[in-house]
């Protein structure tokens, strides 16, 4: 564990929330200021990096420091006789109570993300060792530009937020392995503080932001431990939504709302799609229900969309020349519009995607999808469809401008849920509908609160009090929703078997190099093998030129080998499963021969799928 990183991390976001809100009113209650100045840096951190990088100024740890800091101390020294320090003593309010029980719901799902994360000494899937690859190449060459040798998935023209993010904290933590684990878990649970707020603001009331929080944080669909940049959509939305509510408070709060937004785009291409969506829902449907146009609404979604034209300006042909592709020719060029957007979002696009049953809703399993988990449990089911028909029942009064944020909610339930079901229902378009689960608890933790408060109603009638009432609920919440939630992320995950690792052996090859210092200089010219090399926190430049060429080459003589491993201060060798399903077997044991018979290649560890050598 990296206690500087974790430090740093808080820093970096508090430091730019506060630069970025010292103009605008911000809330009253001290706890809720500085948590969502939090938020409000982390989703400006990117947007700082990929300007950063336009000005060639290199991504360091120590730049971003200096920069977060830079605007906080100098207001310190300006205002330091100002300062009334009485307001940092001991004085609990009701409002602070509620916040400390949010903060308790953060630290119970922080602890059960990381529990399920760290019970297995490697990445769960593919997509974490390709993050790590990338994270690697942010930190060390401190750009979110490709190489001209090499080809990132995940940086360049993907939307860097992700890896910028987790290349900036590997720069102080040695381990990439610690580093996705902790600080993506870390994350995730973040938004549980960031939900409350929003909700409070949203909603209007406390009681019923505190209940939501609950019921998003027992939520199974929303969010796993899984590390892919998704992790960063739901928090940084609800960080948006804090600072567009903000604004019938103050006005100002358009420039926090602008920067927050602007970085939705730099994170995931489908996700921005669906975030524009909700926004745009949002925004139309406020603006109806008060009959006038809210400008500055619409100014600050559109407006930060734009602003990242400063990443995506040169890079969507890129981006999408692999959909251009797919759909190139002559008979693409001559169907419709419609029809293009049907083959290129088609409704059963996505790994995960498939048709859902009402129980894949109701009831929740700890058996379960890793990435994107589904469900949401027997009694939040329950509160949800009685949420629904109360709505219906009382669409007139519930479905007003004093309300506004039921209708918003309701048509967000709408939107996600038909987009989590493009192939249930067999839809004209879909949008990866897996990846909305996350999107779709959202609404259904806000709606749950109507539900919840009509059933106390009816109880308290008999004679049951709403305590009593509210304790049962969150007893059966807990039970059909929570527990299974807390199996699935503590649980070990199986290895990711048959894509980058062909076997256990090869696993428990890797994962023995736990015996070598962080960062030792390893090398292989197998085929993908740096990508594990790199994940179990090893070092080798895949992407510098001279190894670059050696790496896939079945071809290349030893004694070449050799002398790239010593111009570079390689200290071992790898050679794996990799070279032998790429190289084929009898090719891959005469390279191992050959490279024996030149003595200077000293086996220091094998088994049936991995060989590591060490360098004489």
């Amino acid at each position: 564990m990296s206690i500087l990183t974790i430090i740093l991390f808080f820093l970096y976001s508090w430091g730019f929330g506060f630069t970025i809100t010292s103009f605008v009113k911000n809330s009253d209650n001290f706890l809720e200021r500085n948590l969502m100045r939090i938020g409000i840096g982390l989703g400006v951190l990117p947007l700082l990096g990929v300007v950063l990088n336009l000005l060639h100024i290199p991504l360091d740890w120590r730049i971003f420091l200096a920069l977060s800091l830079l605007f906080p101390l100098l207001y310190l020294m300006k205002n330091y006789k100002k300062l009334e320090f009485n307001e940092f003593k001991l004085k609990i309010k009701k409002s602070d109570i509620a916040i400390l029980i949010v903060l308790l719901l953060f630290s119970l799902t922080l602890f059960m993300y990381a529990t399920g994360a760290f019970s297995y000494p490697y990445f769960e899937d593919h997509d974490p060792y390709i993050h790590a690859l990338t994270a690697k190449y942010v930190s060390v060459e401190k750009t979110i530009l490709d190489p001209p040798t090499y080809d990132f998935p995940y940086i360049d023209p993907y939307p860097p937020a992700y890896a910028l993010i987790m290349g900036l904290m590997h720069q102080t933590s040695p381990s990439i392995m610690w580093t996705l684990k902790f600080f993506n878990a870390l994350i995730i649970s973040l938004g549980i503080i960031f939900f409350y707020f929003f909700a409070k603001e949203f909603i209007g009331n406390r009681n019923k932001a505190l209940f939501a929080t609950f019921v998003l944080a027992a939520i199974p669909a929303y969010l796993s431990h899984f590390i892919w940049a998704h992790s960063l959509v739901p928090t940084l939305f609800l960080v948006g939504m804090y600072c567009l509510e903000r604004m019938k408070h103050d006005k100002k709060w358009l420039y926090p709302s602008l920067f927050v937004i602007s970085v939705f785009p730099l994170i995931q291409p489908s996700q921005a799609i669906k975030i524009f969506v909700l926004l745009g829902i949002y925004s139309i449907i406020k603006s109806l229900l008060n009959r006038k146009l809210l400008l500055k609404e619409f100014i600050a979604i559109s407006g930060g969309y734009l602003i990242s034209v400063l990443w995506w300006y040169n890079k969507l042909g890129r981006q999408f020349s692999s959909e251009a592709k797919i759909h190139s020719g002559t008979e693409f060029a001559k169907i419709g519009l419609f029809q293009k957007l049907k083959n290129i979002f088609p409704y059963d696009g996505g790994t995960g995607t498939r048709a859902y049953t009402f129980d894949d809703f109701f009831v929740a399993s700890s058996q379960n999808m890793i990435n994107n988990p589904i469900g949401v449990g027997v009694v939040i089911s329950v509160l949800l469809i009685v949420s629904l028909a109360i709505i219906l029942i009382k669409y007139k009064k519930l479905l007003s401008k004093e309300n506004y944020w039921i209708s918003v909610t309701l048509a967000w339930f709408i939107f996600t849920f038909l987009g989590v079901n493009s192939m249930t229902f067999n839809l004209p378009l879909g949008l990866f509908a897996f990846r909305f689960w996350m999107l779709f608890a959202i609404p259904v933790a806000l709606l749950s609160v109507e539900g919840s408060r009509y059933i106390a109603k009816i109880f308290k009638e008999f004679g049951v009090g709403k305590m009593i009432t509210f304790t049962v609920i969150i007893a059966g919440i807990i039970l059909t929703s929570g527990h299974q939630k807390f199996d699935l992320n503590t649980m070990p995950w199986n290895p990711p078997l048959g894509g980058l690792m062909q076997s256990v052996e090869e696993l428990q090859g890797y994962v023995a190099l736990k015996d070598l210092e962080p960062n030792t200089r390893v090398f292989s010219f197998c085929p993908d093998s740096y990508i594990n090399i790199i994940s179990f926190d090893k070092s080798i430049c895949s992407w510098c030129e001279r190894e670059n060429s050696v790496i896939g080459d079945k071809d290349v003589a030893s004694d070449e080998l050799y002398s790239v491993m010593k111009e570079n201060d390689y200290e071992y060798l790898i050679v794996d499963s990799s070279c032998a399903l790429n190289f084929g077997i009898n090719e891959t044991n005469e390279k191992i021969n050959e490279m024996m018979a030149l003595n200077k290649f000293q086996l220091a560890a094998q088994n049936d799928d991995f060989l590591l050598f060490k360098t004489v």
